[in-house]
């Protein structure tokens, strides 16, 4: 099934479609290459948007959770995946322990830990969880409605190593992006392997950082295949200080904003694109929106609701979004059952392994879909998308409609490495 796309807007897209599957060999090259010199986040997931005349990513997670959303078809390519990352990085590897986040109420989400579970189970390794809260001081085991139980144990820190009661991992998979800070204990390590890196951690990521990288990426991606990297690649701007309590920043806030809305207004005119431009702004740490949401902006008189809505929130006692970040909105034109809907790809070291369409109902296709209400169709990459049907006409077949996300969804991967490397602490500099 490939979900529908609405709108008649979907020439350039069809053509990039086309244009990827041409230059099939040609990319899958580029990106062995780019991996002999760049390592991949060990995974990440990607919020990606199709607008029909735009294909662009919007959010790239280095801790993603929703395993549990993949199919069981999936679980193959995430089990190959795991190996191949594992054994790039400690082959001799017996144990691994996962720390997950805080959410003892939240059975979805502690499904999608036993799904990693299962994966690195199955990759051979012995795995258990940890827990980097203070309150917990002995094993507690959930029950969860599946019928399935997880047990989370307290940590323990001796010398330079971390573990559990007789437990001592070689590997240590953070599922907890850490956006309120890094705790002591994840600190100074030795011999083990933390993955992601701290660096990678929420609060020390800055979307801006990433998005630059992508700008890097998609300029490189558009010279190979010969198109303009626009149309796969979301312009953005550093909105800098913002304190809404005190109104401080809105100035340069609104200059960034309208400097934005002229430059994407400008593309459509060029493309002959008769939707009205937009941007989005949120908060530009790595960990979420600290607070406050995803705000969609038309007009710089916008930035007036943005500003009360903000700060009423910051007046309940929410936390206050400082850095920001400016955004093109994406606007996305796929549908599931009448629903709003975008696909979310989820790889493991280089390696697309699935994805599937998060879909919202009550949203609009200006809206971030990453919000309550929220519900996971697993059939995007029901076919793994990892086999193109040349020949098939664009926008009919699913191989090929997610061969292309996958494509996408690897260039933001690309463009996290890129980043990742230029904010590692222990990298070696030459002069």
């Amino acid at each position: 099934m490939v979900p529908h796309l609405i709108t008649a807007l979907n020439g350039p897209i069809n053509e990039l479609e086309q244009r990827i599957l041409d230059t099939t060999p040609a990319i899958e090259r580029w990106f062995r290459l780019e991996w002999m010199e760049h390592t991949p986040p060990f995974y990440c997931s990607v919020d990606v948007r199709n607008a029909g005349f735009k294909l662009a990513p919007v959010d790239t997670n280095l801790c993603p959770d929703g395993w549990n959303n993949l199919t069981p078809d999936m679980l193959p390519l995430a089990v190959q995946a795991g190996m191949a990352a594992i054994e790039k990085i400690c082959p001799e590897a017996r144990n691994l322990l996962i720390l997950p986040e805080n959410q003892p109420q939240n059975s979805f989400y502690w499904s999608n830990v036993l799904q990693l579970k299962r994966v690195f189970h199955q990759a051979g390794l012995n795995v258990r969880f940890g827990s980097l809260s203070a309150d917990v001081d002995q094993s507690v085991t959930l029950n969860l409605p599946t019928g399935e139980s997880i047990t989370i144990e307290p940590l323990i820190r001796t010398d330079r190593r971390l573990g559990l009661k007789d437990f001592d991992p070689c590997t240590i998979l953070l599922n907890n992006d850490l956006s309120a800070g890094i705790p002591g204990i994840l600190e100074d390590l030795n011999e083990q392997y933390l993955l992601p890196p701290l660096h990678a951690s929420g609060s020390i990521r800055r979307k801006s950082r990433h998005f630059k990288a992508y700008e890097e990426v998609s300029k490189r991606f558009g010279k190979l295949l010969g198109i303009d990297p626009w149309l796969i690649n979301p312009m953005f701007a550093h909105g800098g200080e913002v304190n809404f309590v005190e109104g401080t920043g809105m100035e340069g806030l609104s200059s960034h904003v309208d400097a934005l809305l002229t430059k994407v207004k400008r593309k459509y005119k060029e493309y002959g694109i008769n939707e009205k431009p937009f941007v989005v702004v949120k908060s530009d740490g790595g960990g979420g929106s600290s607070g406050m949401g995803i705000m969609t902006v038309r007009d710089v008189k916008d930035l007036d609701a943005l500003f009360n809505k903000a700060k009423a929130g910051a007046a309940k006692g929410g936390r206050l979004m400082s850095e920001v970040i400016i955004q093109e909105g994406v606007l996305t034109h796929e549908r599931v059952n009448a629903a709003v809907a975008e696909p979310v790809v989820y790889m493991m070291d280089r390696y697309v392994v699935g994805g599937f369409y998060r879909i919202h109902a009550d949203r609009s296709a200006e809206e971030s879909l990453s919000a309550p209400g929220a519900s996971y169709v697993p059939l995007a990459f029901a076919d793994s998308g990892r086999l193109p049907q040349p020949g098939e006409k664009p926008g009919s077949s699913s191989p090929n409609r997610f061969y292309m996300y996958g494509v996408i969804g690897r260039l933001a991967m690309l463009a996290a490495s890129y980043e990742l490397e230029a904010t590692d602490p222990n990298a070696e500099v030459y002069d």
